[in-house]
């Protein structure tokens, strides 16, 4: 039972602990953690690994005025825990609830709704010269960012400008070697020899010693002393890079060490410029398993038992296999079967479930780490050089590559396909992390064909199909269990869809996987006297203009269903075709995610409030019908 963590209501409560309180507070956070890992899947290595830095930045900045933007944010528990929210912590990424991620609605010390990495240093700068001309010049303003993130473009972009800015500006590297798979490149190894010393950790007087035998006098001396430590800098570290771009190169230095954090914070909160402080921590901390496969234990089952020393006797294991297996369970036969299809990824290769691909194609795998910009450009060139390259990102990771898509892929017609996983609501990780935007910036390019699967029978054949295809191919599937509808199998064609079943009071036009969902809608309404029929639209661009304009002709009420945005989306297609070719558009309705960000909660939670699931596509379909022959006029949306 929490002794001291109840008591936390605010950072300002720190302040009167002592060392040995403190460190029992640190236990206490990490006990915390595994509880509600025992109640539902969360961010848990990466939390685990932070607790003595969130203390030690909470007990060297007044965070209420100052500035603190961690970087991609899911390992914001700790500070959720100490800035008056403990009360609430059991209900974390649970509808209604606290959210996985910084979220300034729950709090002011949570700046900034982050969820994608890399961005922390530039915003962190903005707010720095943004407070300046505000006239509060002041105000400190903090960056942590990981190793993993590191790489990303965005980084360096930011370190170089702030370099040159020449301000009191602070950014923490939380070195724990990993990612959320372990971390990649050239700049990893440089991060790795910074591991193999402490020697110097940014001050002059542990090289006296070395340099006290050296028959020098004066300013010879300080000299002497001033390239010894630039130059063992750049032999072991990769403090030398950060300094070369005007940063104050301090570290590497204890993570875990709350007394050690606090010192080298006080000694670099008052440096007139950039400062890099170097922070060594291990990603799942205070748990043995976690810390041992910091991988696994990301984003964990839920904890069945934990014995003492918060020991994990078992995880939940099992449930039903999801579409993203079924991707990259075909990818692997397509890379068996083609020697030229090669796989990229952006440090998600747990994620996308790659390990096999991996393991058994080393020389055609290729995790670029956080690049996801660099993904498409590097895919593009394998592309130009006649291998069948595959881009395999979350929908909402490769918007950061849009003006790639755009011009090193589409452009040049390039064959690359690009698999989105998490296209559509990704439940408890929220409006960061939810996939709804890839339907609108995708089928914005010529030459891009567009489509998805309407369940598990379509994905082998769209996976053989986006690497036969001569053009750029994106495919998204979501988050969610494998469904199949028992139908006798038409196959895969450009721009055609499957026609389910026809009707004559209304026809559902399905675009993705709530195609199931779809069918038991119109099998309910059948049930009630309505003639209803379905089709699995397959293809967002191009249409099958043939087909669906028939069944906007023929039917009393068509209803597009998609799980993206409406603004831009497949009903958005939809409305586009009929009104190029003059048909009355008056009986359509479009069923999609809103013009708002959509909360988190569990994805069957969501669906249902955006009326995307059975009850709310049939009631939508009811209700046009009961309206009389004008309902419909251009789009019905969920309120909000």
């Amino acid at each position: 039972m929490s002794q001291i963590l109840p008591g936390i209501q605010s950072p300002a409560d720190l302040q009167g602990l002592n060392e040995e309180q403190l460190e029992k507070l640190a236990h206490e956070m990490r006990d915390e953690l595994v509880r509600v890992l025992s109640i539902r899947p969360a961010h848990f290595a990466s939390n685990l690994g932070v607790v003595e830095l969130c203390l030690a930045l909470h007990l060297t900045f007044d965070f209420k005025k100052d500035r603190l933007i961690w970087d991609t944010g899911h390992q914001i528990y700790p500070q959720k825990l100490i800035t008056g929210r403990f009360a609430e912590f059991g209900n974390i990424r649970t509808k209604g609830g606290l959210m996985g991620y910084p979220n300034p609605a729950e709090s002011p010390y949570d700046l900034f709704m982050t969820g994608h990495a890399g961005c922390s240093i530039s915003t962190a700068l903005g707010l720095k010269l943004g407070d300046e001309l505000m006239g509060d010049p002041d105000r400190y303003s903090v960056a942590v960012i990981g190793d993993g993130a590191l790489p990303s473009g965005i980084v360096f972009e930011a370190l170089n400008n702030a370099g040159s800015l020449n301000r009191r500006f602070l950014t923490i590297l939380n070195d724990n070697q990993m990612s959320i798979c372990p971390r990649v490149g050239a700049l990893a190894t440089c991060l790795d020899r910074a591991r193999l010393t402490n020697f110097y950790q940014g001050s002059k007087r542990n090289l006296q010693k070395l340099i006290s035998k050296v028959p020098l006098v004066g300013g010879m001396a300080n000299q002497a002393i001033d390239q010894v430590r630039d130059a063992l800098k750049a032999l072991l570290t990769g403090g030398m890079l950060f300094e070369e771009m005007g940063f104050h190169y301090v570290g590497p230095i204890d993570g875990h060490d709350i007394k050690a954090l606090r010192y080298w914070l006080n000694q670099v909160k008052d440096h007139p410029g950039p400062v890099l402080l170097h922070v060594l921590t291990v990603k799942g901390h205070g748990v043995a398993q976690a810390s041992k496969d910091p991988v696994t234990y990301h984003t964990p089952p839920v904890f069945e038992k934990v014995g003492p020393d918060r020991t994990i006797v078992s995880l939940k294991r099992g449930g039903a296999k999801a579409y993203t297996d079924a991707v990259s369970a075909s990818l692997y036969k397509a890379m068996q079967d083609d020697p030229r299809v090669s796989v990229m990824t952006a440090a998600m290769c747990q994620g996308n479930k790659l390990e096999k691909v991996r393991e058994n194609f080393p020389a055609r795998f290729f995790d670029v780490g956080i690049c996801e910009s660099h993904a498409v450009a590097f895919a593009a060139g394998q592309a130009k050089a006649g291998m069948r390259p595959v881009v395999d990102i979350y929908s909402t990771f490769l918007q950061r590559s849009f003006d790639q898509i755009f011009q090193e892929v589409s452009l040049q017609n390039l064959p690359v396909a690009f698999f989105l996983d998490r296209a559509g609501l990704t439940g408890p990780d929220g409006p960061t992390h939810h996939g709804a935007y890839d339907i609108p910036y995708m089928r914005l390019f010529p030459n891009m064909v567009v489509m998805a699967p309407g369940d598990e029978v379509d994905i082998d054949s769209m996976v053989r199909f986006s690497l036969t295809h001569e053009a750029p191919v994106s495919l998204r599937y979501p988050k969610a269990s494998l469904e199949t509808i028992d139908r006798p199998y038409q196959r895969i064609e450009l721009g055609q869809a499957e026609v389910y079943e026809w009707g004559g009071d209304a026809i559902i036009v399905a675009f993705g996987t709530l195609f199931p969902t779809c069918v038991k809608a119109a099998e309910l309404l059948k049930r009630e006297g309505l003639d209803v029929g379905v089709i699995n639209a397959r293809f967002a661009k191009p249409l099958d203009k043939t087909t669906i304009l028939r069944a906007i002709e023929e039917a009393t009420v068509l209803l597009t269903v998609e799980e993206g945005t409406l603004e831009g989306g497949f009903g958005g297609a939809v409305l586009e075709a009929a009104n190029a070719h003059g048909v009355d558009t008056r009986n359509i309705i479009r069923l999609g995610m809103p013009d708002r960000f959509v909360e988190h909660g569990e994805r069957q939670e969501l669906l249902a409030d955006l009326g995307l699931d059975v009850a709310g596509i049939a009631n939508s379909i009811r209700q046009a019908l009961e309206s009389g022959p004008n309902a419909g006029l251009g789009e019905r949306r969920i309120s909000a």
